[in-house]
């Protein structure tokens, strides 16, 4: 994963106008991660973002035990349920994140959830 540093601060995955990925003081910060196929549905959406954020953990020698907070943002909130379908079947018990979750517009109209995290290096 190509790095750019800055002192004690690190950014992976950079694109035009963010970075994927930034490290600062032992924690990671993830930006928003969108379903690679936005035709799914909102649950299939979300199966789809939880898998790219276990990538993008395990890439950084961590996992989701270690994720502190997570921000949920869907287009429509009447569909929490199918959110929380996936959600409750990634989600290691024993380790819940602080989390919020509302309703917002999305950049592209047929993402139905962008999530972003927080979680501790190992």
């Amino acid at each position: 994963m190509p790095v750019s540093k800055n002192a004690d601060i690190s950014r992976h995955l950079e694109e035009e106008r963010l970075a994927g990925v930034v490290v600062h003081n032992g924690l990671a910060y993830l930006a928003g991660q969108v379903a690679d196929d936005a035709s799914l549905d909102t649950e299939g959406q979300t199966v789809d973002i939880l898998r790219q954020i276990d990538a993008l953990l395990a890439s950084l020698g961590t996992d989701k035990s270690r994720v502190l907070s997570v921000q949920i943002f869907l287009t429509d909130i009447g569909e929490i349920g199918a959110m929380n379908r996936a959600w409750d079947a990634w989600l290691d018990a024993a380790n819940k994140p602080a989390r919020a979750t509302v309703e917002a517009k999305l950049a592209v109209p047929e993402w139905r959830v962008e999530m972003t995290a927080i979680a501790a290096l190992k």
